[in-house]
């Protein structure tokens, strides 16, 4: 048999803390308060998969991720952290980018249509009740019924204007469509217009192929959305896009089961812009795609402060834990850290609760699973230092 797939996530007293290829499509969680190192540990696993050939999706929300199209460079703190990691393969280069933007400044344009979103997570991104989400949902059918294409803003809006005229007719075979909730979409949709959602809406839809390509050394393309001006202007666009393509993903892809390493890997980092507000469907819609979503060889990643913004029937299902330091100001704050730590299988070697307020910058508590599926005792580990250049590309460059 040939030796299995892995990578090195990092290390600590001369040992590796290794991935298993085939069980990254088990998904990842990547936690810890704000400047611990949560952006490196990203760039650190992009890379590694990259090098393995498997394409890569990840937002840049900083800017800082960009540098992964320049190679690194010698620097007496990455001498250092060698240092203590037995890294043999470690060299400084460059990786294969393809930068997205939904503004289409910093990037390619990358768009969908109105009804490839679809009206739950319509709904959830313009945070409609109940009442206007099912007259949504009607305009929807309607649209279906007279085989209308949805494809930008104003398309939505007009059915939405001809539903609200027209609601006597309509009222037998669709329900009740009340004026008042179709003019509080209508000002909702002005809302997130005024965000930048139009620039989203429209034709040509992305090819999800455009995301699962290889370079010309057989290493995966990590595709960048950039996101600095997404999360600010417009979170709500974000989420749902990010969710959109993860159950475009789903839906288009075949079944493959476990391959040795994972078709794509997606990575979610402002993981709370998801779930925060989310309504019990969208949440239950989300489990389901991340329970499903592994046997289309897809591997989801979530970034996020705490361990407690993702839904626990989520964060159940998630393998490769790496946990940064959490700081404990508050009461709320330990009862995350406790949570934290129970999550982990323990080592007899130290304290994981205590060991999660003291770790450095760069450091980390790394759980991963075993050929078997089963969770490993957590370690302490010194993430490794990145092959490409931290902090973000000069615009010239990009």
């Amino acid at each position: 048999m040939s030796e299995p797939t892995r990578f090195s996530i990092g290390g600590a007293q001369g040992n590796l803390v290794d991935q298993l290829g085939k069980m990254s499509n088990r998904h990842g969680l990547i936690a810890g308060a704000t400047g611990t190192g949560k952006t490196i540990t990203l760039q650190v696993l992009a890379e590694c998969f990259s090098r393995l050939g498997v394409p890569v999706f990840a937002p840049d929300i900083k800017g800082d991720l960009s540098g992964m199209a320049n190679a690194g460079r010698p620097h007496p703190k990455i001498d250092a952290r060698l240092e203590k990691i037995p890294l043999e393969s470690y060299q400084q280069r460059a990786y294969s980018v393809v930068f997205w933007d939904i503004f289409g400044q910093n990037g390619h344009p990358i768009r969908s249509t109105i009804s490839e979103m679809g009206p739950l997570l319509l709904s959830n991104m313009l945070a409609l009740n109940d009442t206007q989400t099912g007259v949504l949902y009607s305009c929807f059918k309607i649209a279906d019924d007279q085989g209308l294409l949805l494809l930008d803003l104003k398309d939505l809006r007009s059915i939405l204007s001809w539903t609200a005229e027209n609601a006597a007719e309509l009222r037998r075979d669709y329900g009740n469509i009340s004026g008042a909730s179709v003019g509080a979409i209508q000002r909702r949709l002005l809302v997130q217009e005024e965000q930048g959602a139009e620039h989203f809406f429209g034709e040509p839809a992305i090819n999800l192929s455009d995301l699962m390509q290889v370079d010309f050394s057989g290493n995966g393309v990590v595709s960048m959305l950039d996101a600095s001006k997404l999360t600010v202007q417009a979170p709500a666009v974000y989420g749902s896009f990010l969710l959109w393509l993860i159950s475009e993903l789903y839906e288009q892809l075949p079944e493959i089961g476990d391959p040795d390493v994972p078709r794509l890997v997606f990575f979610f980092d402002e993981a709370h812009l998801l779930f925060k507000k989310s309504s019990p469907e969208l949440i239950e819609k989300i489990e389901q795609v991340v329970r499903l979503i592994r046997s289309k060889g897809v591997g989801i990643f979530f970034i996020t402060q705490s361990p407690l913004d993702i839904p626990e029937a989520v964060l159940g299902q998630l393998g490769l834990k790496v946990q940064h330091a959490l700081r404990a100001f508050t009461p709320k704050d330990r009862k995350v850290i406790k949570s934290a730590a129970q999550s982990f299988r323990p080592n007899p070697n130290f304290d994981t609760e205590t060991t999660l307020t003291d770790l450095g910058i760069g450091e980390a508590l790394v759980s991963v699973l075993d050929s078997k599926g089963r969770p490993l005792p957590v370690q302490r580990t010194l993430i490794r230092p990145p092959e490409s250049s931290i902090g973000a590309l000069d615009q010239q460059t990009r």
